[in-house]
Protein backbone atom coordinates (compact mmCIF):
# COMPACT_ATOMS: atom_id res chain seq x y z
CA UNK A 1 0.00 0.00 0.00
CA UNK A 2 1.68 2.98 -1.41
CA UNK A 3 1.08 5.88 1.88
CA UNK A 4 2.83 8.21 -0.30
CA UNK A 5 0.81 11.08 -1.83
CA UNK A 6 2.17 14.27 -3.82
CA UNK A 7 0.97 17.92 -2.88
CA UNK A 8 0.05 20.39 -6.02
CA UNK A 9 3.69 21.95 -4.84
CA UNK A 10 5.41 18.85 -4.58
CA UNK A 11 7.15 19.18 -8.39
CA UNK A 12 8.44 22.52 -7.43
CA UNK A 13 9.76 21.79 -4.50
CA UNK A 14 10.54 18.43 -4.58
CA UNK A 15 8.34 17.52 -0.94
CA UNK A 16 6.57 14.31 -0.37
CA UNK A 17 3.14 14.14 2.00
CA UNK A 18 2.19 11.50 3.34
CA UNK A 19 -1.67 10.77 4.30
CA UNK A 20 -2.38 10.69 7.70
CA UNK A 21 -5.12 8.39 9.22
CA UNK A 22 -9.04 8.71 9.15
CA UNK A 23 -11.26 9.86 11.93
CA UNK A 24 -11.07 6.36 12.84
CA UNK A 25 -7.63 5.55 13.60
CA UNK A 26 -7.93 8.60 16.06
CA UNK A 27 -10.89 7.33 17.98
CA UNK A 28 -9.07 3.97 18.36
CA UNK A 29 -6.02 5.67 19.72
CA UNK A 30 -8.47 7.95 22.02
CA UNK A 31 -9.89 4.67 23.29
CA UNK A 32 -6.17 3.17 23.71
CA UNK A 33 -5.58 6.40 25.99
CA UNK A 34 -8.64 5.08 27.82
CA UNK A 35 -7.52 1.66 28.71
CA UNK A 36 -4.09 3.12 29.69
CA UNK A 37 -5.84 5.63 31.92
CA UNK A 38 -8.24 3.16 33.65
CA UNK A 39 -5.07 1.10 34.06
CA UNK A 40 -3.66 3.39 35.87
CA UNK A 41 -6.42 3.92 38.04
CA UNK A 42 -6.59 0.11 39.01
CA UNK A 43 -2.78 0.10 39.60
CA UNK A 44 -3.06 3.23 41.88
CA UNK A 45 -6.05 1.41 44.02
CA UNK A 46 -4.28 -2.18 43.98
CA UNK A 47 -2.48 -2.74 47.15
CA UNK A 48 -0.34 -5.88 46.01
CA UNK A 49 1.53 -3.41 44.05
CA UNK A 50 2.76 -0.63 46.43
CA UNK A 51 6.16 -1.26 46.24
CA UNK A 52 6.73 -1.01 42.10
CA UNK A 53 3.43 1.86 41.88
CA UNK A 54 6.13 4.10 40.85
CA UNK A 55 7.62 2.03 38.09
CA UNK A 56 4.60 0.84 36.73
CA UNK A 57 2.77 4.27 36.60
CA UNK A 58 5.93 6.33 35.15
CA UNK A 59 5.67 3.94 32.39
CA UNK A 60 2.20 3.65 31.66
CA UNK A 61 2.43 7.74 31.82
CA UNK A 62 5.68 7.61 29.05
CA UNK A 63 3.33 5.66 26.57
CA UNK A 64 0.76 7.83 26.87
CA UNK A 65 3.46 10.95 26.15
CA UNK A 66 4.94 9.18 23.49
CA UNK A 67 0.90 7.74 21.88
CA UNK A 68 -0.20 11.44 21.75
CA UNK A 69 3.10 13.43 20.71
CA UNK A 70 3.20 10.48 17.70
CA UNK A 71 -0.13 10.47 16.54
CA UNK A 72 -2.55 13.93 17.31
CA UNK A 73 0.85 16.07 16.98
CA UNK A 74 1.02 14.04 13.80
CA UNK A 75 4.96 13.30 14.24
CA UNK A 76 4.42 9.85 13.45
CA UNK A 77 3.74 10.99 9.81
CA UNK A 78 7.09 13.49 9.56
CA UNK A 79 10.76 13.03 9.92
CA UNK A 80 12.24 10.89 12.65
CA UNK A 81 14.24 13.78 13.74
CA UNK A 82 11.04 15.76 15.00
CA UNK A 83 9.46 12.70 17.18
CA UNK A 84 13.47 12.23 18.71
CA UNK A 85 13.03 15.70 19.96
CA UNK A 86 10.43 15.14 21.91
CA UNK A 87 10.95 11.33 23.25
CA UNK A 88 14.64 12.06 23.47
CA UNK A 89 14.18 14.66 26.14
CA UNK A 90 11.85 12.18 27.97
CA UNK A 91 13.69 9.66 27.91
CA UNK A 92 17.00 11.38 29.65
CA UNK A 93 14.78 12.93 32.11
CA UNK A 94 13.65 9.85 33.20
CA UNK A 95 17.36 8.20 32.78
CA UNK A 96 18.42 11.26 35.63
CA UNK A 97 15.25 10.75 37.22
CA UNK A 98 16.04 6.89 37.94
CA UNK A 99 19.69 7.91 39.13
CA UNK A 100 18.91 10.89 41.24
CA UNK A 101 16.42 8.58 43.01
CA UNK A 102 18.56 5.94 43.44
CA UNK A 103 21.57 7.70 44.69
CA UNK A 104 18.83 9.14 47.60
CA UNK A 105 17.30 5.77 48.29
CA UNK A 106 20.87 4.82 49.06
CA UNK A 107 21.20 7.73 51.00
CA UNK A 108 17.78 7.36 53.27
CA UNK A 109 18.51 3.21 54.04
CA UNK A 110 21.97 4.38 54.98
CA UNK A 111 23.68 2.14 51.95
Amino acid sequence: MNTEVSSPHSADTGVVEHAHPGPGRYVTIAVILGLITGAEVLVYYQPSVRPVIVPILGILSALKFALVVLFFMHLRYDSRLFSMVFVGPLVLAASIMVAVLSIFHGMILGI
